[in-house]
Parts: structure tokens; C-alpha cells; sequence
């Protein structure tokens, strides 16, 4: 990519996490820290590698994403609402009863939402079953599914690479936001993942690993995975928790609960700063 296609995705993530913030403490709850980790992923997904167009979220054509971190709905929404899926304002309604954005993605009721998740694993099974009947089809989209650290430590989730890997499943890409920590604490001391790279090779994949929050990273990364033939590939994104808003950078506790007043002016400052030194 060239100088101003980084600028102007720099930019965009910036905003991705404002619109993050503003769901979270509108909602009083919700997932602020692996949705902030996860926006470099999606805004490039969204605003530079996916074949997708808001105004026909429907093309059996298009490219599709499955959020099988469902909890970080909040960085999914903000990319919908920036490309144009519905509107910005929508986000201030997040987790309200009978709003369209609730805490997990509903694909029946949100525009661009291409499988409901929440349920840890199941995503990237839906994902499989979307890779698998594009080769009936003969349809070249891709498939992307985003998983979490934590959430590979659920059986589904291996259960579903063999799947991949047995159907050859070279239209998958499967992107893991590794920022180390979950809901319990650090991803390694509650369940140990590690080697992940050498368990997702053992189960078939092309591994390629990266620093998530760097897009030109990202960039080489996805244009090397459409590269693989005969295989799924996982991308190991290495990642910041919270990443954005200083206080809650690598720190647990903001896994899952909402800023109050105090913090939320402190962390869109802190983005607005970060936009306008972008744009200036």
C-alpha cells in the first residue's frame, strides 16, 4: 500500500475505536478491551481486503466475515457503521432492549452481520461451513473468521480445524487476536496455548504470525494467504489489549466492563488527539 492508502486506514482505525468506546459507555457494558485490540484487523478487512458493498450486504458473491469472538460485536459494528451499513448513530444504542447492535452479532437483524456468534468456537465452524459450500458452489469469495486468544482453548474451535484442513479449505483464512490476556487473566496461565503456532500447523494450516496492530503486517500476511493452495491458513496476530486508550492497554480488567464518565472523556480525548495528529 502506498503512503496515504496507510494514512487514511491509520485514520479510519482511529475512528473504529472512538465508535468503540461510545457503544461501550452508552451500553454501561460490554467488551472495551479485545474490541479495541481487533480494530487494525477489521478496519483492514473492511476497508481495504474484503469484497463486500453496503448496498447489497446480501451478494452471494461477496466475501464474508464471521466474528467468532462475538463479544467484541462493539469493533464489527463501528467498521459496519463507517462503511456504511447503517448509521453512526446507531452505535449510541449498543445493548439497548429492541436496538438493532445487542452484545453479540445478529445476523438477522444487522446489515453486513454474516453469521450470529457469541457461542466460543461455534464461529469458526459457521466459517468452515461458508469456505466449504463456496467449493460446491464454485464461488471464489473468501472466508474470514476472527477468533480469540482464549477462545482456542474450547475444543470446537481444533474440532473445526480438522474439518478445514481434511476439506482443504484454501478459501479460509483464520485470523486469532492474540493479546494475550482474557477474561481470567493471562491467556498462558490459565490454559497454556502455547506453542500455537506448532498446534495449528500439527492441524493442517499455513501458519503465518504478525503484529496485528501494524497494517502494513496485515497486509502481507492476507496477500500471502491467497497465495496458499491444498490448505486453510491461520494468522497469529499478535495484539495490544485495549489498544488506543492508555489506561486500559494490557490490562485485564477491562476485559469486559464499560468506562464511566471520567473515562470515557479521557479515553476520546486521547483518540481525538491521535486523529487530528493523523490529519494534520
Amino acid at each position: 500500500m502506498n503512503n496515504q492508502e496507510l494514512l487514511e486506514l491509520k485514520k479510519t482505525a482511529c475512528k473504529v475505536r472512538s465508535l468503540i468506546i461510545e457503544g461501550v459507555f452508552n451500553a454501561k457494558s460490554g467488551h472495551p478491551g479485545g474490541s479495541l485490540s481487533a480494530a487494525d484487523i477489521i478496519t483492514y478487512l473492511y476497508f481495504k481486503e474484503m469484497n463486500v458493498n453496503p448496498e447489497n450486504p446480501k451478494d452471494p458473491k461477496r466475501d464474508r466475515f464471521v466474528l467468532s469472538k462475538g463479544h467484541c460485536a462493539p469493533a464489527l459494528y463501528a467498521a459496519l457503521a463507517l462503511k456504511g451499513y447503517f448509521s453512526v448513530e446507531e452505535i449510541k444504542s449498543l445493548r439497548h432492549i429492541g436496538a438493532m447492535l445487542q452484545g453479540h452479532p445478529d445476523m438477522k437483524n444487522t446489515p453486513g452481520v454474516d453469521m450470529s456468534s457469541g457461542s466460543l468456537g461455534q464461529g469458526i465452524s459457521a466459517a468452515c461451513g461458508m469456505a466449504l459450500a463456496a467449493k460446491y458452489d464454485g464461488s471464489d469469495y473468501r472466508v474470514y473468521a476472527m477468533l480469540g486468544d482464549g477462545e482456542c482453548e474450547e475444543g470446537q474451535v481444533w474440532e473445526a480445524s480438522m474439518f478445514a484442513s481434511h476439506n482443504a479449505l484454501d478459501n479460509l483464512c483464520v485470523i486469532v487476536d492474540f493479546n494475550g490476556l482474557q477474561i481470567d487473566g493471562h491467556v498462558n496461565d490459565v490454559a497454556g496455548l502455547e506453542p500455537i503456532d506448532k498446534k495449528f500447523e500439527g492441524f493442517g494450516f499455513e501458519v503465518i504470525k504478525i503484529d496485528g496492530n501494524d497494517f502494513e503486517q496485515i497486509e502481507s500476511s492476507l496477500n500471502k494467504a491467497k497465495t496458499i493452495k491444498g490448505k486453510p491458513t491461520v494468522i497469529i496476530a499478535s495484539t495490544v489489549k485495549g489498544k488506543g486508550v492508555s489506561y486500559m492497554e494490557n490490562q485485564v480488567g477491562w476485559h469486559g466492563k464499560a468506562p464511566n464518565a471520567d473515562e470515557y472523556q479521557t479515553a476520546m480525548k486521547e483518540l481525538n488527539e491521535q486523529l487530528k495528529a493523523l490529519e494534520a
